[in-house]
């Protein structure tokens, strides 16, 4: 069999077909991309319990590592909200922040992910993803960016406080805001109002005074950076610094070091959860994001060569003083309609943010940290979404019971347990539905072939035959209770002498289940009863086949489930 390159370097694919139209299409959203990077690089790097220029470090090697390997022509790799908090949430029970053990776990936990993620995708385990249900993921994130929010809220107010938990960081602030610092509450409040402002309100204004929409989008996107350039400007130009108001202060002027994460095995194996956890939260929001945005301009994401562009990018970033990265969904929405076209607009992003590193961290020495609070807080409470549990209770209550659990269990013990229940709480919710399978007894619709529920259809039926349609695989959580159904449907009937099971529905049929239909099928022979099978799907019968089953059966295999009932009433007639 050839070896195809392309598989695992997409790059050589779009690579090929590079033109100078790409080429400055990338250079433009790079540069929009860039603008908005540097502040929330910062932000981010304070959320995960980084120093600020690690957030820069992560935005560089990464993005670089996945325009290689990655398959999403919009995706901007880096620190998110989300996966940043759980990296602070993982390392805090570990190793105390601002340490060098600290910095050295999260490069580790950054290395494991990256290579739970690389494993994953040479291994094609892409569908491992798909236990984490859309509705649970959702309320986790709606939780995560209360808490995300919460923490932050310290910094708005220069006090002091801690917490994993929404409960624990209620009552910290609760028992700090006696100190709380005036001015730099009043550069957060400002700060956070702006943004939200400019969210909102700056846009119809700028299109009053005539702006194309295009240009009033780039403008709103840099609202932050304004935000950073007013407050730091007046931080040194009042001392602010030296009435309380904290400040980043020296930021290293440096490409990302090169680094080495740590492996030792009793660390490894305290982050090994925690990184996997990161490694399938991380996932599920970048291929969301890059299949939405693949799917507007009709091209193609390969979900295990994704596992491999982003392992490879957080083995990057443990590789250069970063942290746990992924594609995120603000900076990758902001590169898309800047109009980016290959994966090239994030290694040129990269270079920009590298330039950054180089050349501009010395004018964010005055920063206030407030800022970069506001930034993540105007940035995860957009996360925010409660009405999905309106949604899901409408809907589904077992869904609506996973998200609402999800939500609870991450606001009061954190986001490890809250993913963790979450996922638990969908599998058992999928394993106990799928227990107690829809068992529709049907009849023929007058003048056609078809059959529906008796219950919802009037419909011929016959009193020596009884069809039962099963609306699920049969597997061993279900078997025992197909078992049940027909005992009890035909126990209580002398008329019957026939039970079809329509299979119509039926995907695969497992040994437990296989089991039962031999005992169904004895005991119905007990009573006089033959057990029928109609509508049996190729790759079901191939496995019927190969066991006694089908020579034991008492009843005969129809193709349809029209041929079986005029077939048995000829019989009986």
């Amino acid at each position: 069999m050839k070896f195809d390159m392309t598989r695992y370097l997409p790059i050589l694919t779009w690579g090929r077909a590079y033109n100078r139209s790409a080429l400055t299409n990338d250079l433009v959203a790079a540069l929009i991309v860039t603008i908005m990077l540097i502040p929330q690089s910062l932000a981010y790097a304070l959320l995960a319990g980084m120093p600020p220029e690690a957030g820069l470090y992560a935005s560089i090697v990464p993005i670089m590592l996945y325009a290689v390997f990655g398959t999403s022509r919009a995706l901007a790799v880096g620190p998110v909200a989300v996966v940043s908090l759980m990296t602070a949430a993982a390392l805090s029970n570990i190793v105390e922040q601002g340490t060098m053990g600290y910095a050295v776990a999260a490069l580790s936990l950054a290395g494991l992910s990256g290579a739970i993620l690389l494993t994953m995708g040479l291994f094609r385990l892409g569908f491992i993803a798909n236990f984490l249900s859309h509705p649970v993921i959702a309320g986790f994130i709606t939780a995560s960016g209360i808490i995300i929010a919460a923490s932050q809220l310290k910094h708005i107010l220069g006090i002091d406080a801690h917490g994993h938990n929404l409960l624990e960081l209620i009552i910290s602030l609760g028992a700090h805001l006696n100190e709380i610092n005036w001015i730099t509450a009043i550069i957060g409040v400002l700060a956070t109002g702006f943004l939200f402002w400019v969210r909102k309100g700056l846009k119809p204004l700028l299109q009053g005074f005539g702006l194309s929409s295009g240009l009033t989008g780039v403008l709103v996107k840099t609202g932050p950076v304004a935000v950073v350039v007013l407050t730091t400007f007046a931080v040194w130009l009042f001392g602010l610094a030296d009435r309380g108001v904290k400040i980043v202060g020296e930021v290293p002027q440096s490409l990302p070091p090169l680094t080495l994460p740590s492996f030792s095995p009793d660390l490894l194996g305290q982050l090994l959860l925690p990184a996997f956890l990161i490694s399938i939260i991380g996932f599920v929001e970048s291929i969301s994001v890059a299949q939405t945005l693949a799917a507007k301009k009709r091209q193609r994401i390969d979900p295990d060569q994704e596992l491999i562009g982003l392992g490879a990018a957080n083995i990057g970033a443990s590789l250069t003083g970063g942290f746990p990265v992924t594609g995120g969904f603000s900076r990758s929405v902001v590169n898309f309609d800047a109009g980016a076209e290959t994966p090239a607009a994030g290694a040129f992003t990269a270079i920009g943010l590298a330039i950054a590193a180089l050349a501009l961290t010395p004018l964010i020495y005055f920063l206030p940290k407030a800022t970069l609070a506001a930034t993540i807080i105007v940035a995860v409470l957009s996360l925010v979404d409660f009405s999905i549990l309106k949604r899901s209770w409408a809907y589904s209550k077992t869904d609506f019971t996973a998200v609402f659990a999800t939500i609870l269990l991450t606001l009061a013990l954190g986001v490890e347990v809250g993913v963790s229940a979450g996922v638990g709480l969908s599998i058992l919710l999928h394993l106990y539905k799928s227990s107690k399978p829809h068992i529709a007894e049907v009849g023929q619709v007058p003048g056609t072939e078809h059959f529906r529920n008796i219950l919802r259809h009037d419909v011929l039926t016959d009193s020596n035959i009884v069809t039962l349609r099963v609306d699920e695989s049969l597997y061993f959580a279900n078997a025992r209770y197909l078992e049940d159904k027909i005992h009890n449907r035909v126990a209580g009937d002398k008329a019957i002498r026939h039970v079809i099971l329509q299979c119509s529905a039926i995907n695969e049929i497992d040994l437990s289940a296989l089991e039962s239909l031999e005992a169904i099928n004895e005991r119905l022979h007990e009573m006089g009863v033959c057990l029928h099978l109609s509508e049996v799907k190729g790759p079901v019968m191939d496995r019927l086949q190969r066991e006694h089953f089908m020579s034991e059966l008492t009843g005969q295999v129809f193709l349809s489930q029209f041929d079986a009932v005029k077939t048995l009433k000829s019989l009986a007639a």
